[in-house]
């Protein structure tokens, strides 16, 4: 990257520039750990030694945190897959229920904002489309950042909600449910062939904030894959083609994700592999009423701290989702 003729080839200097951040997500911890861990095992000795109980507090904790990120690591390390390292989007769809369930999509829109920024991921609004009285019938968002797909993932499929319904007047109890989608972002150097044939195109107004543009112009677009029966909506940029364009990326990169797929399930039918990639299921249920939990139907994990959850902290979910994967 010194050479002075790095920058000549645009696109190949922007790879170089990738492929060494890559490296550098795995060494520059494993450095950090090690010096850490180095400190501890010199300092540790010495403050037994003097008894300094407050230092030695203060170690142990240090040692925890490391362990942490150590956990941390291990995980990523299960994320070896083609997309993995692919920023994602991620789209949210109200289930039956009306109200109850557009209020649902907005506090896992909420959940997932506040998760995305807890691990350092930058976040755009792609869709939205607001409920009729309250709360979100349907959005996407678009996360950047390391593994976002790889991790983002293990979300896919229907999270059902138990509370006391703050819509109904006699307080009784509902069930709402929502389903969620995560696909890959593909970069421009892989080709996919879509005919335009094969596309229905839609515009309409963009909904929401945007001022005076999103009232007067009928920017947002809306596309649908006829063979695939795959819709991708956008209205996040100003104009409509440049909606349309990121509906074509957005569509593209499902395409890819799903050839993807089916190429993994034939190797795995190849090798006697049984397991299915069954994402549409019923993945998690979030209990507000009458006792709070949230139990993840996969693999048993579960936490009785709801509000902490709803805050965006649902590593616990998310990792243990893939080390279950990574062993089957």
């Amino acid at each position: 990257m010194e050479a002075a003729t790095f920058w000549d080839d645009t696109a190949k200097a922007q790879k170089a520039i990738a492929e060494s951040n890559r490296c550098k997500a795995w060494t520059a911890p494993y450095i950090d750990l090690k010096r850490r861990l180095g400190d501890v095992k010199e300092l540790l000795p010495e403050a037994e030694e003097c008894h300094d109980e407050a230092m030695v507090r203060e170690l142990l904790q240090e040692l925890q945190a490391i362990d942490k990120i150590l956990a941390d690591l291990e995980v990523r390390r299960m994320l070896s897959g083609e997309l993995d390292d692919s920023n994602c989007f991620l789209s949210i769809n109200a289930g039956a229920g009306g109200t109850e369930a557009c209020d649902w999509v907005s506090m896992l829109t909420r959940m997932y904002q506040r998760w995305a920024m807890k691990r350092g991921w930058s976040l755009e609004v792609v869709d939205v489309l607001e409920g009729d009285v309250a709360g979100i019938k349907s959005t996407t968002l678009k996360f950047t950042g390391e593994f976002a797909y790889g991790y983002a993932k293990s979300e896919k499929g229907v999270h059902r909600l138990v509370r006391i319904s703050p819509f109904d007047a006699n307080a009784k109890r509902h069930t709402s449910f929502a389903s969620v989608d995560v696909t890959p972002e593909i970069s421009d150097d892989i080709k996919i062939e879509v005919r335009p044939e094969e596309l229905r195109v839609d515009t309409y107004r963009a909904s929401g904030a945007g001022g005076q543009h999103v009232n007067k112009t009928d920017s947002a677009v809306r596309i649908t894959h006829l063979p695939s029966g795959i819709v991708v909506s956008s209205q996040s940029q100003r104009s409509q083609i440049q909606n349309r364009e990121y509906c074509m990326k957005m569509l593209k990169s499902k395409l890819y994700e799903q050839e993807v797929l089916d190429r993994k399930k034939g190797l795995e039918a190849l090798s006697g592999e049984k397991r299915e990639i069954a994402w549409g299921s019923q993945i998690r249920n979030y209990v507000f009423q009458p006792y709070t939990l949230v139990k993840d139907t996969r693999t048993g994990v579960e936490s009785g701290n709801v509000a902490a959850v709803m805050d965006g902290e649902i590593d616990l979910f998310v990792n243990a989702f893939l080390k279950e994967s990574e062993g089957k």
